[in-house]
């Protein structure tokens, strides 16, 4: 994570392309052949960072109350992650509205910040998978019984990948803009807006096993 913060500082302060690999290395206090060792370009140092955004957004959803229903685990992630103070300081935001905007602007770092959007959104549905089997499992918090198919279903892979657009897009959108990463124009805000799109979704059929 180092490297990835002492990239994130270069490209910020100096810009993608006047941040060469050997500056992200000397700055993070490795060799550039101990860098290469890990990146195959500048742009990849970073991901590790979108990768810490996305791991707290899927592990919030998978650390919800077993007593919460999919929306309301997937709201209450929002909050947690989104919320400055909470997942990120304001500060922190403010620095990441500068990665995200370059990452829409250069080809390399929009690459690495899809690749990153996908994994997550793989990630989402297998959490969610195992929340709507939830009522079947046996043994304790986390224990499947052996006979549990904890395959995706299809509808629910499309329920992940629209709540993770819904989060993802509204992240840009702010990011896109001047405004505080509190309140209403906030990215919390608008993606509990942008989550509405799965209001009426049949999270009970794939609970009861319909796919």
């Amino acid at each position: 994570m180092a490297v990835a913060r002492a990239a994130a500082g270069l490209f910020v302060r100096r810009g993608l392309r006047a941040t060469r690999a050997e500056d992200i290395a000397q700055a993070a206090g490795i060799a550039p052949r101990t860098f290469y060792r890990y990146f195959a370009v500048k742009e990849e140092a970073v991901a590790p960072l979108y990768e810490a955004g996305a791991l707290r957004w899927t592990e919030a959803v998978s650390a919800a109350p077993a007593g919460m229903s999919v929306p309301e685990a997937l709201a209450a992630a929002v909050r947690h992650t989104l919320t400055p103070g909470m997942g990120v300081s304001a500060g922190s935001w403010e620095w990441m509205r500068t990665l995200i905007r370059l990452a829409g602007s250069e080809p390399a770092l929009r690459r690495v910040w899809a690749e990153v959007g996908q994994a997550s959104e793989r990630q989402l549905a297998e959490v969610l998978a195992r929340r709507v089997t939830a009522p079947r499992r046996v043994g304790g918090p986390g224990a499947l019984d052996a006979s549990d198919n904890v395959a995706v279903p299809v509808r629910l892979r499309y329920a992940a990948a629209v709540a993770s657009a819904a989060v993802r897009t509204a992240v840009e959108a702010w990011a896109a803009g001047e405004a505080p990463p509190e309140g209403a124009q906030g990215p919390a805000e608008l993606a509990l807006g942008n989550l509405g799109c799965l209001r009426g979704f049949p999270w009970e059929e794939l609970t009861s096993g319909g796919e």
